[in-house]
């Protein structure tokens, strides 16, 4: 299975969305990347800070899952958008 561009990025913005509803993990993604919440608001569309968000989610299984359940995706889905965006990042 793999996934278009536009799907990944539509998992990465479920995944900004879901870890910005929660502010232990937003707080948690914060100190991990050095940014801020401004920094991450003003760069949210750039295929580097999705990627981010999805690589914030993958560290932790229990979160993963969480997020899958809560989306109706495959647990795979977030791995599959993580790699599709860093093919367009790398091309």
């Amino acid at each position: 299975m793999s996934l278009t561009l536009n799907e990944a990025e539509t998992i990465a913005l479920q995944a900004v969305a879901f870890v910005a509803a929660d502010e232990e993990a937003l707080a948690g993604l914060l100190r991990l990347t050095g940014a801020s919440l401004a920094d991450l608001k003003t760069a949210i569309e750039r295929p580097e800070v999705l990627a981010a968000f999805l690589q914030f989610l993958l560290q932790n299984e229990a979160r993963l899952i969480k997020f899958c359940q809560a989306a109706g995706l495959d647990p795979m889905a977030p791995s599959l958008a993580l790699g599709a965006i860093e093919q367009h990042i790398s091309s």
